[in-house]
């Protein structure tokens, strides 16, 4: 952890993972092993996956009762994973990373997020859209994550998800 990465291990026993943090989260994990006296980070940090789950259920309960929605009963803690990969996808048409992110071995248990992330992208969103006229600042645009839609009067129209 002294160079802001550690090895995560996945659920179901695959590969093991290097995540870099932000300096901001490795901060955060520093002073969490310093107030919990962790020795080495062999040990297993947070809790196991049963108390995850109960953690999960009992936020899960608060909001309930904080918004009155019976639609956030129906959340599960995996939903959250499949919006994060949809997410992710859908930001940024990459698969390969999509299935880095969520420790896939094999590419098809990856597409399945495809699918669900083409169904979304119809539904109208929150965009952020901007103009070009040179082929300099098309360059600009799409370095900085704007998707080409088409060309209009000599102008090219971009949009991205805010």
């Amino acid at each position: 952890m002294e160079n802001g990465r550690i090895n995560v291990p996945t659920s179901k026993f695959g590969a093991q993972r290097t995540v870099q943090l932000t300096k901001q989260c490795a901060d955060i994990l520093r002073d969490y092993v310093h107030r919990k006296k962790i020795e080495t980070l062999d040990k297993r940090l947070f809790g196991s996956s049963s108390k995850l789950k109960e953690n999960w259920r009992k936020y899960r309960g608060r909001a309930y009762e904080k918004f009155h929605d019976a639609e956030l009963l129906k959340i599960r803690l995996y939903d959250l994973r499949h919006w994060f990969a949809t997410m992710t996808y859908i930001k940024t048409r990459d698969i390969f990373h999509v299935k880095y992110l969520l420790g896939h071995r094999r590419l098809e248990n990856t597409l399945i997020y495809i699918h669900l992330a083409e169904s979304l992208v119809g539904v109208p969103g929150d965009y952020v859209c901007a103009t070009a006229k040179t082929v300099d600042e098309a360059a600009k645009l799409i370095e900085q994550g704007f998707d080409f839609i088409c060309d209009l009067d000599g102008v090219k129209l971009f949009r991205k998800r805010k």
